[in-house]
C-alpha cells in the first residue's frame, strides 16, 4: 500500500503519475491513497478515482509554470551579471556578503596565474600537466573538497580559456533539457550571457588575448593526440582558407593534405595540396632562423619605442573577407551543380549546409576581431626580443613557440609558401619576403 497526502506528493508528471496508478500498481496489486484528494484505488464505486488524470495534468501544469518563472527569475540574474551558478571557478569563492558575486581566493590564485605564464613561456598544456602533477599542486577538489585527484589536460584548458579570469561572468553556457529532464546540454556560444567587468580580474586582458591564440590549435586536439607535429595547427590551404593536415605515409613520411579537399574529394572543391611535411617543416626553421640571425635589434627596439605595434589586425580581417566570399562562391556553385543534376538533393543539402555554417563561423570571427582591433591591443618590445632570442637558443623549436611567432602559413596548390607573421614590427625589419 502507498500513501500520500496528495497526488502532487505522488508526481507531478502527469504521464509517470498516470502510468503507476493505472498499470504499475494494478499489475502489482498495490493499493494507493491520497488522503486529501479522497483518492482509493481499491475502492471501486469512489468517483474521485475518474479525475485522478485530471488532477495530475494540473500538478504537471503547476510544475511547469514554476520552472518558468524560476529561469526567468536566474535569466534577469545573470544579465545584470550575478553568479547564479553552482561550482565557482578555481582562483574564486563566493563573496559571503553577497553570494552572487565572485571575489578572489588568495589560496588557489597563484595556481591560475602559474598556468598562464607556463602558456605565455611556449609551454602546451601537456607539459604544464606534468609540471602541476609532479610538483603536487593542489587541484580544486583536493583544495576544496579533500578529495584525492589529479591535474588532466581538459581541467588545465577549461582555465585557459575561462572569461571569469579577465573580470567577466559568463552563464548559460548549460540549460537542462526540460523542467521535466535533468540532463544538461551545451548551449550554443550566441546564447551565452557575457557581462564584462563584474569582479576583479586575476589575469590581464593582454594576456589573455594572447594565450588564446596561442592555444587555439588544442581546440582541434583530444586530450592525447597520437602525432604531434611542429607547424600544429598553422597551415592553412589558401585556395580554400582551410586546415591543411598532416598524414603518415609509407616509411614514415608524412605528408599534407587539405581538410576540405579529403572531406568533398568527389565534388571537387579543392585540390589536395599533397606535399612532403617533413621538407616544408625543415625548409622553415631553416628560413626563420636565417631571418632571425639577421634582424637589426637596435634599428627595431628603437622603432618600437617611438611606436608601439599592434597585431595586424587589417590584415586578419582582409583575409576573413576572402574567406567568406569563397565559401559563399562554393556554395553558389553547389547550387548551380544540383540544378544541372550533376550533384543529387542529398548531396546539397549536407554539404550546403556545412558551408553555411562555415560563412557563419567566419563571420562570428570577423566581428570580433574588428572589436580588438578597435581597442589596439599592443605588442612589447622586450617579448619580441625575448622570442627572437627563445626561438634562436633552441636546437628543436617546440610546436607552442612556433604558434608565438607565426599566425599561419598558408600552403599554395603550386607549393608556394606564405609565411604570415604575428608581429607587425617583425614583419617590418625582416631583410627578406615572407614567402618562397
Amino acid at each position: 500500500m502507498v500513501i500520500t497526502k496528495d497526488l502532487s506528493r505522488l508526481g507531478r508528471d502527469y504521464i509517470e503519475t498516470g502510468e503507476y496508478i493505472e498499470k504499475w500498481f494494478p499489475e502489482q496489486n498495490v493499493r494507493y491513497v491520497s488522503v486529501t484528494d479522497g483518492i482509493d484505488t481499491f475502492a471501486n464505486n469512489n468517483g474521485n478515482n475518474d479525475i485522478a488524470p485530471f488532477k495530475s495534468i494540473l500538478n504537471d501544469m503547476y510544475s511547469k509554470d514554476l520552472s518558468k518563472k524560476i529561469k526567468t527569475a536566474l535569466s534577469t540574474m545573470q544579465k545584470q551579471g550575478k553568479w547564479v551558478g553552482g561550482k565557482t571557478a578555481l582562483g574564486y569563492i563566493r563573496d559571503p556578503n553577497d553570494k552572487n558575486h565572485l571575489i578572489i581566493c588568495e589560496e588557489e590564485t597563484e595556481t591560475v596565474k602559474t598556468i598562464f605564464n607556463m602558456v605565455v613561456n611556449g609551454n602546451g598544456i601537456n607539459q604544464i600537466r606534468n609540471y602541476l602533477n609532479k610538483n603536487k599542486i593542489p587541484t580544486a577538489n583536493q583544495l576544496r573538497y579533500n578529495k584525492p585527484s589529479f591535474w588532466e589536460n581538459k581541467a588545465i584548458k577549461n582555465i585557459l580559456t575561462n572569461q571569469v579570469y579577465i573580470g567577466n561572468t559568463v552563464q548559460n553556457k548549460r540549460s537542462r533539457i526540460s523542467y521535466k529532464n535533468r540532463k544538461l546540454r551545451a548551449n550554443p556560444k550566441e546564447e551565452w550571457v557575457i557581462v564584462e567587468n563584474t569582479h576583479e580580474p586575476i589575469i590581464d586582458k593582454v594576456t589573455f588575448e594572447k594565450v588564446q591564440k596561442m592555444n587555439i590549435s588544442q581546440k582541434y586536439q583530444r586530450n592525447e593526440k597520437k602525432n604531434h607535429y611542429l607547424l600544429d595547427g598553422l597551415l592553412i590551404c589558401y585556395e580554400c582558407k582551410h586546415k591543411i593536415g598532416v598524414k603518415n605515409g609509407r616509411n614514415r613520411h608524412r605528408y599534407m593534405v587539405c581538410n576540405y579537399y579529403r572531406k568533398n574529394s568527389k565534388v571537387g572543391l579543392c585540390t589536395s595540396h599533397g606535399f612532403s611535411y617533413d621538407e616544408l617543416e625543415e625548409k622553415i626553421v631553416k628560413y626563420i632562423k636565417e631571418l632571425f640571425s639577421n634582424i637589426d635589434r637596435e634599428k627595431l627596439k628603437l622603432d618600437i619605442e617611438n611606436d608601439k605595434a599592434k597585431y595586424d589586425y587589417n590584415e586578419m580581417l582582409k583575409k576573413l573577407e576572402m574567406g567568406i566570399k569563397l565559401t559563399q562562391d562554393n556554395l553558389d556553385k553547389m547550387y548551380i551543380d544540383k540544378l544541372n543534376n550533376k550533384v543529387s538533393e542529398t548531396m546539397y543539402e549536407r554539404i550546403s549546409q556545412k558551408l553555411i555554417n562555415e560563412i557563419k563561423e567566419k563571420e562570428e570571427e570577423y566581428i570580433r576581431i574588428k572589436e580588438l582591433n578597435k581597442g589596439g591591443n599592443r605588442e612589447d618590445d622586450k617579448e619580441i626580443e625575448k622570442t627572437v632570442k627563445d626561438f634562436l637558443s633552441l636546437e628543436n623549436p617546440t610546436p607552442e613557440l612556433m604558434k608565438v611567432i607565426i599566425n599561419e602559413i598558408e600552403v599554395h596548390q603550386d607549393k608556394q609558401i606564405d609565411i604570415n607573421f604575428n608581429f607587425k614590427k617583425l614583419k617590418k625589419f625582416l631583410d627578406q619576403s615572407s614567402h618562397f
